[in-house]
């Protein structure tokens, strides 16, 4: 497989690591780390609130890149980013080119041109870990998140290393995924998830299938909406440090992921080609849940979680790291925003 930008030769975990790099104007920003067991995510904190982050981030561009593949993500605080429109110049300050959420799994709303809300799913439900898009062709190099309200109780957004989860998977279990590689099939439409419309942001069949087509995606389309199979890799390389890492929804959209209760209900209603998501083997045959419980309590190992506090924006590699949600109360925003469009092969 191969990754779009040209990627160097690959390296392995347990090569020599990146070293951190310290930032020049230590007396404006303070670099701690979060938690003295995990690298991730290196604090930026500003020694004031005057510090504008905007015009501190373009001059120390170059080393916040060099620091976010040393620790795979960057929390900044204590600045004063206000605004959407002010977390939009922050990170166009650091990866100037946004893009567009399309090919969706779950509901957003754009607020401001490609600045798009956190996963608008109900509070008291759980986003598991994931590497965002790692179920499509392509998907974003970095994920960076602002909280403008921050929840009353609970909703931080757990974020775990692949650094310290892959080396700890089951060899036998990476294998396995690697050289079959994962097939996702979703069903659009029904009420029971996105429709067709939402998810590829078009009313147009041709435009979806056109879509289809060049994504290397199988379609048809059924009395209730659109069904789509797709095989896409396992694993992925970082497109600039060449680490393999873990890379795909199969324990997000498999059917184990539902609860038990819900799960039998919707086989009986629709069966198991009718599920609005879920994942196989690139052969088509099914996945232990066992195995994707094994996946899911290796990031729940390895997560590191932090409160919100407002104005806070967290930058993240979404090779490097995997992120998430915890169910919350009161009132929560935390708007979302994508850089750096990266995609592989299919597996062969």
């Amino acid at each position: 497989m191969s990754a779009l930008g040209g990627a160097k030769p690959q390296r392995r975990f347990g090569a020599k690591p990146l070293k951190p790099v310290q930032l020049a104007s230590a007396d404006l920003v303070r670099e701690t780390a979060l938690s003295a067991a995990d690298p991730l995510p290196l604090v930026l904190e500003a020694a004031a609130p005057s510090v504008d982050l905007v015009q501190w981030a373009t001059a120390n561009r170059a080393r916040l890149l060099e620091l976010l593949l040393a620790h795979g993500a960057l929390l900044f605080r204590g600045f004063a980013v206000d605004s959407a429109q002010r977390f939009a110049a922050v990170a166009r300050a650091v990866t100037p080119e946004l893009l567009d959420y399309l090919e969706r799994a779950a509901a957003r709303t754009e607020v401001a041109p490609q600045i798009f809300t956190s996963t608008e799913l109900a509070a008291d439900q759980w986003i598991p870990h994931h590497h965002e898009m790692s179920y499509s062709h392509h998907w974003p190099q970095h994920i960076w998140f602002y909280c403008e309200v921050p929840p009353a109780e609970g909703g931080r957004t757990p974020i775990a290393g692949e650094r310290s989860f892959f080396p700890a998977l089951d060899r036998a279990i990476v294998r396995r995924f690697t050289e079959r590689g994962v097939m996702y099939m979703r069903n659009y439409g029904a009420g029971l998830d996105l429709s067709w419309q939402d998810a590829f942001q078009t009313t147009d069949p041709a435009e979806v299938e056109a879509y289809c087509r060049e994504s290397n995606a199988a379609f048809e389309w059924t009395p209730t909406g659109l069904r789509t199979r797709q095989v896409r890799q396992a694993v992925a390389t970082h497109p600039l440090t060449g680490e393999v890492v873990w890379f795909n929804h199969a324990h997000l959209f498999h059917d184990s992921n539902l609860a038990p209760e819900i799960r039998e209900v919707l086989l009986a209603a629709f069966g198991s080609e009718g599920l609005p998501r879920n994942a196989y083997y690139g052969d088509g045959t099914p996945i232990e849940p066992a195995v994707l419980e094994e996946i899911r309590a290796g990031y729940r190992a390895c997560t590191v979680t932090f409160p919100w506090r407002a104005g806070d924006v967290l930058l993240v590699d979404n090779l490097l790291a995997v992120h998430g949600r915890e169910p919350y109360r009161g009132a929560r925003r935390i708007l979302v925003a994508m850089s750096g469009l990266c995609g592989t092969q299919v597996p062969r």
